[in-house]
């Protein structure tokens, strides 16, 4: 359903007005759905490793995106304990909706992990959270995990 018309330079495009409907669906691939396996099944985070480069990819990846070395049979297994590298307030939901409390969201590096994970912050004030915090994943309870991000509850700061 696109335009009879051929357009061979970019100062042709040209627009129409309505509503273009969209149909997909997203899948986590494989190292994906290994992920959030591991996480549902056994409350722990699974990541890959380049032999090559040395970097340890959380979420984990199927090729290495620095030499693009296979990453298939590379799996390694990460700490549920990291750092806060960096973090925010949120005030409104995904909608642009004001929440009715507001919500620490952080960048976390797992201990053995090179990536990053973005999650929530719980049991903490604002005011105690500074990048470096030592914190732990609160997982939901086995019976309750359904196979998503979702099933890691927050990060907590980590007791010694």
């Amino acid at each position: 359903m696109g335009s009879p018309e051929q357009i061979s330079q970019v100062e042709d495009i040209r627009y129409v007005h309505g509503a273009m409907p969209v149909n997909f669906a997203y899948t986590v691939g494989v190292a994906g759905e290994r992920f959030f396996r591991e996480i549902m099944e056994n409350g722990r985070f699974l990541g890959t490793r380049c032999q090559h480069c040395q970097y340890t990819y959380l979420p984990p990846r199927l090729y290495c995106e620095r030499c693009f070395a296979s990453l298939n049979d590379q799996w390694v297994e990460v700490s549920s304990r990291g750092s806060v590298e960096a973090f925010t307030i949120a005030h409104l939901d995904l909608d642009g909706q004001p929440l009715a409390e507001p919500q620490l969201l952080a960048l976390i590096r797992l201990e053995g992990a090179d990536g990053l994970l973005v999650h929530r912050l719980g049991g903490v004030r604002a005011e105690d959270v500074d990048i470096g915090l030592s914190v732990v994943a609160v997982f939901r309870p086995r019976r309750q995990r359904k196979g998503s991000i979702l099933d890691i509850q927050h990060f907590k700061p980590a007791t010694s």
